[in-house]
């Protein structure tokens, strides 16, 4: 795991290694293990540099991509490839980025794991490839030398990277299926052409002028969506999406419009055995996706919720560990609450005691994170919807104290286990278009049992009531409707649309395939890159094993939502593997922090305070009626919502990127 850089212009760009060097140091904390610049002539001659954090060992290594020296000077170059380097996989000098082919045509900087690059170099060996590291990195060059653009349906893993092609002076740019790792891109006034990890490294370059994207903008106050189009919240900067790559000469960046194509689809096939069938299936296809990203030369360690999903990874892990016959226990990290109904600590340990792990925990408090807020933001480069994101901050932050450098996390079960309250009206509707009344009431009978919070006939009704009439009911439901009084729309220049209503998304599969794509993984994603990179922690997410994910996706709805009961073949695939206190537990926290307590009981004057700042930093596209809504949920007048939070969280975003409208 790493942070990249990348700038091509087609004439001379002014001081370029400055620039570029700029843009590596201010994502030291996604690699400060190494770090490396390369330039590229108007001719296609490299210059090799290293910086202050290239160790030693570096520089006497006799490879064609390793730098003699580390000084950083004028030049008139066309190109540059930057990097910082997270060293997790073949720790010695030869994993060194910038790295090139041996006859130094194709240059690469990357950022992720590729999880099968074993295999994937044994197949390059046999066809004649030979290797001078141990690094995936050199596996991916080799593999596009080899298949070019179709390298990428080789690979099984997170990844983001830029290739520079020499000779052809072209750039391939690429995105894992599910973009688990992040890269963004800016054309800068001038016809500069940037790459990024995080957006905060353009705020180096020639020609920034942060601005905000007012569609987006809306999406996130209104609607509590980031990352679900190629746009981000700054107007003009862009991200490639999951799934997707570029390629293309340089001469074609000044049309200010790069080509994205589609590598990936999502896509399944309808399984015909039986549930128990697809659950002893389910299982062995996520214990192998965990035995894959368990490969690392480093320690590894396991966010634990104490929900399904996290502990089914601690689960089979720990049995990896043993048959590997591992010395060190396994380390799990959590997030307690002093409140109760948010606390999970009863669940957590009943896993750690079971598997008889290292547990660490700690506990998200509101004063802690006042002081916080401005760094976390800074690192999540766009605003966030909750105060959750501060809670996964503190479990990585402990991760770091304790020097594990990988962790495993749950990111994506939700998603194609149909583990989200929607997913109810998917299956009601799925019964009612099939004609199964009797299913039908009885599902909604057995949800409601077993979820008393949830409204299975709004569920229901959801999915039935025509686009024209949800919105005044949502509104009249005290849900979030378009066009709330709290945005002047005066300010906002954004259209009164609802986000993906045009989509099918009333069948589960479609629902699911609108979440893992759109709505909800990549939003998590970001959070989940950010609060780890943050503190130098690579995030491993086994559930999103694209095999494993093609196949859940093509089992019968009922395999995975049935009689009020979530993810069953998660459930029935963990049996004598995870307790069964955690197999059948029913109740959905999610990894919350208290933050209505700390809104309605412990702070309200904070929240108050936070809300008239973000008002008054939003430079007029929030009004006063916004402040109402704290009031409101206060008073008890209104039912909590996160939309205080994302007033919040945008207000401190415009003010800390200095954002304008």
């Amino acid at each position: 795991m790493c942070g990249i850089a990348a700038i091509f212009g087609l004439r001379a760009i002014h001081k370029l290694p400055l620039l570029t060097k700029m843009m590596t140091d201010v994502i030291q904390h996604r690699g400060p293990d190494d770090e490396g610049v390369v330039l590229f002539s108007q001719e296609g001659d490299p210059t090799i540099l290293g910086g202050e954090d290239t160790p030693e060992g570096v520089f006497k290594e006799n490879l064609p991509y390793c730098p003699k020296k580390r000084r950083f000077s004028d030049g008139s170059y066309i190109g540059a490839l930057g990097h910082r380097r997270l060293s997790i996989i073949d720790l010695s000098p030869a994993g060194h980025q910038p790295m090139s082919s041996e006859d130094q045509r194709y240059w690469i900087v990357y950022n992720g794991e590729i999880y099968n690059y074993l295999e994937i170099r044994k197949e390059l060996e046999s066809n004649g490839h030979h290797f001078y590291s141990h690094t995936d990195t050199e596996v991916i060059l080799k593999a596009f030398s080899e298949w070019g653009v179709d390298c990428l349906h080789h690979f099984n893993g997170m990844f983001a990277f830029v290739i520079w092609d020499v000779k052809e002076r072209r750039l391939f740019a690429a995105r894992d299926r599910f973009g688990v790792k992040p890269l963004y891109y800016w054309i800068n006034p001038k016809g500069m052409l940037a790459f990024a990890s995080e957006i905060k490294q353009f705020t180096l370059l020639p020609g920034w002028n942060p601005k905000i994207n007012h569609q987006r903008s809306y999406d996130f106050l209104n609607w509590g969506l980031t990352d679900h189009t190629e746009e981000t919240l700054f107007a003009g900067v862009k991200q490639l999406r999951g799934g997707h790559y570029i390629y293309c000469p340089i001469d074609n960046i000044e049309t200010q419009e790069l080509k994205t194509r589609q590598w990936y689809q999502l896509r399944h096939s309808p399984f015909k055995g039986s549930f128990e069938e697809a659950s002893k299936e389910f299982a062995e296809m996520l214990r192998d996706s965990i035995r894959l990203r368990l490969r690392a030369d480093v320690d590894i360690g396991s966010c634990l919720s104490g929900g399904l999903d996290s502990s089914s990874i601690v689960c089979f892990a720990n049995a990896l560990l043993k048959e590997k016959n591992a010395e060190a226990r396994q380390k799990t990290f959590s997030a307690y609450s002093d409140v109760l109904c948010f606390d999970e600590r009863h669940y957590i340990e009943i896993v750690a005691n079971r598997m008889n792990v290292e547990a660490h925990s700690t506990t998200p408090c509101l004063e802690h994170m006042e002081s916080l807020v401005p760094e976390i933001i800074w690192h999540q480069d766009e605003p966030y919807g909750s105060t959750s994101i501060y809670a996964q901050w503190l479990v990585f932050d402990l991760v770091k104290k304790n020097k594990v450098k990988v962790m495993l996390d749950g990111q994506g079960a939700d998603e194609h286990l149909a583990g989200y309250i929607p997913f109810f009206g998917c299956r009601f509707y799925d019964l009612f278009r099939s004609m199964q009344w009797r299913t039908l009431i009885q599902e909604m009978m057995m949800t409601k049992k077993n979820h008393p919070q949830v409204n299975p006939l709004f569920l229901f009704a959801s999915r039935l009531v025509p686009h024209a009439v949800q919105q005044p009911l949502r509104r009249l439901l005290q849900k979030t409707a378009s066009k709330p009084n709290w945005i002047d729309f005066r300010f906002l220049s954004a259209k009164n649309l609802v986000p993906f209503q045009s989509s099918k998304q009333n069948h589960l599969r479609d629902q699911s395939s609108l979440q893992l794509m759109h709505t909800s993984l990549p939003m998590l994603l970001r959070y989940e890159d950010r609060d780890s990179m943050a503190h130098s922690i690579e995030s491993r997410t086994p559930f999103l094993d694209y095999r494993l994910v093609e196949f859940t996706l093509g089992l019968p709805s009922e395999y995975k939502l049935s009689h009020g009961l979530t993810k069953r073949v998660l459930r029935k695939g963990t049996e004598g593997i995870m307790p069964d206190e955690i197999r059948n537990r029913i109740d959905k926290i999610g990894f919350a922090t208290a933050e209505e307590e700390w809104l309605t009981k412990r702070r309200p004057d904070v929240f108050r305070k936070w809300m008239d700042d973000a008002i008054e930093s939003s430079q007029g596209i929030l009004n006063p009626q916004a402040r109402g809504i704290v009031d409101d949920i206060i008073d008890g007048k209104r039912k909590f919502s996160f939309i205080p939070w994302r007033i919040i969280c945008f207000g401190h975003w415009m003010q800390r990127f200095s954002a304008s409208i």
